[in-house]
């Protein structure tokens, strides 16, 4: 099964999104519990509605394109990411549970930490997504035996890190040997957790490049210069061809990305490039594409009302965020 099989369930999907999301510049907790977007890959039985990454990978776009504030990144890609991936016990059921009933809001922190034989976690984590204000850290943490395993504990120090993205919440994660109840164990390659998170920014830049590509090309054509539209332009014309190519080759990179990561959980070789690649270029190329829009705007581009400020600092942030389109191509020329 591919993204393409399921393309008249996820337009639907993205017209609701569109329109639930087209009312403001934030969206709270409550709202994404109760539209169901948190429990798309939960389990019927805890809940949820049993669908896949595919379907997130729609919500995730389309946040991109609204460039909206909310907690969905952190507290429910992530985090139901990691419960799908630990063994079944009961605090972890009823995590799942609990997350997709909206009534807990719950942090992945992925980071440095170590957890002893004592019980005690210890470590720091920069940038964590939605930490700050949540009910609950899921802590990815590696222990005595070299295993890594996830803790669940609101006993973390957590400091709300300001960003020049005001569409993100991020916070500093500290632990110094904190004491955490029985860690929970993985089925699966832990790994999966992080091209999870590489392959949901880069949908969130497919989806905000998409946007100003658009606006841009609107624009192009009511804005009158001389007589004429400027999109008449050729510079003009050919600078949005750039934008048009740069937005159609991310758009297959991370088409191919979610397909893969949907269909292998994440995990093994194919994932792990299709991953990198869509994450390098997606995220870079949304920067590019944000930084011609802002200069095909003019003079109006520039100014607070235009809003294409909130995409360029949301596109530089995601570049940065799950590893720097540098570091996933080192990646793939450490493969080849």
């Amino acid at each position: 099964m591919t993204t393409t099989d399921f393309a008249e369930l996820h337009d639907d999907l993205r017209a609701v999104a569109a329109d639930v999301l087209g009312r403001g510049r934030a969206v709270d907790w409550p709202t994404i519990a109760d539209v169901g977007w948190v429990g798309l890959e939960v389990p019927e039985a805890f809940g949820g509605a049993g669908a896949t990454f595919a379907e997130v990978a729609v919500v995730c776009e389309e946040l991109g394109r609204a460039a909206v504030a909310a907690d969905y990144l952190g507290s429910a890609v992530l985090t139901v990411g990691v419960l799908n991936t630990l063994q079944h016990s009961a605090v972890r059921d009823r995590l799942l549970t609990d997350v997709t009933a909206g009534t807990t809001r719950v942090a992945t922190v992925m980071g440095g930490f170590t957890l002893a034989a004592d019980g005690r976690l210890s470590g720091r984590a920069d940038f964590v997504p939605d930490a700050d204000g949540a009910d609950l850290l899921l802590v990815l943490a590696t222990d005595h035996t070299g295993a890594e395993v996830a803790v669940a504990t609101d006993l973390l120090a957590v400091t709300a890190q300001p960003v020049l993205d005001q569409t993100r919440r991020v916070a500093a994660v500290i632990a110094e040997g904190v004491r955490v109840a029985e860690p929970l164990r993985f089925t699966g390659n832990p790994r999966s957790v992080r091209n999870r998170a590489a392959v949901a920014v880069a949908c969130d830049s497919l989806g905000l490049a998409e946007a100003m590509l658009a606006a841009t090309v609107s624009y192009a054509q009511t804005r009158h210069q001389f007589g004429r539209p400027i999109g008449s332009f050729q510079a003009v014309k050919h600078a949005c061809a750039d934008m048009l190519v740069t937005v159609s080759v991310a758009r297959a990179l991370v088409r191919e990305a979610v397909d893969a990561v949907a269909t292998t959980g994440f995990d093994g070789s194919e994932a792990d490039v299709a991953v990198a690649m869509a994450k390098s270029y997606a995220c870079g190329g949304a920067v590019e594409v944000v930084g011609k829009a802002l200069q095909l705007h003019g003079g109006i581009g520039y100014t607070w009302e235009s809003g294409i400020h909130v995409y360029l600092k949301r596109a530089v942030f995601n570049r940065s965020l799950f590893g720097s389109p540098a570091a996933h191509r080192r990646h793939l020329a450490q493969r080849y």
